[in-house]
């Protein structure tokens, strides 16, 4: 059995993924991947994603030049979701924070920035 079979696919083909900063262990981002994607990114040491939304297979930096750089991959103990720790450029976030985790609850039940914005994304992204 190959890696990819032994992972637990959801219906629709696709396994979310935890990406974390290798260095500091913060965590930037949640996505998800399928079978191609996955392969994609042990191939090419960049983090590929399958875009929901979009229906679309992407790779993260694409646009914004802010690309993963894959350091190690690893799976849960029941094979469902995957953790990969990467060497982040710039902002994980598409809204231009480090991580996308950029919101913490306070003690009013509101919710706080925790991270200072990187880059504006308008200045980052096209927006057609």
């Amino acid at each position: 059995m190959s890696f990819a079979e032994s992972l637990k696919w959801n219906v629709d083909g696709l396994i979310p993924v935890i990406l974390q900063d290798a260095q500091s262990g913060r965590v930037l981002m949640m996505a998800w991947m399928n079978r191609a994607s996955l392969e994609k990114t042990i191939e090419t040491r960049r983090t590929w994603f399958w875009s929901r939304s979009r229906k679309k297979f992407w790779m993260k930096g694409e646009s914004s030049g802010h690309v993963q750089v894959v350091k190690d991959i690893a799976v849960d103990c029941d094979g469902d979701t995957l953790l990969i720790q990467v060497e982040q450029t710039g902002a994980a976030c598409h809204e231009g924070y480090r991580s996308c985790f950029f919101r913490s609850l306070n003690d009013s039940h509101e919710w706080n920035l925790s991270e200072p914005r990187l880059e504006d994304p308008d200045k980052i992204y096209s927006r057609a």
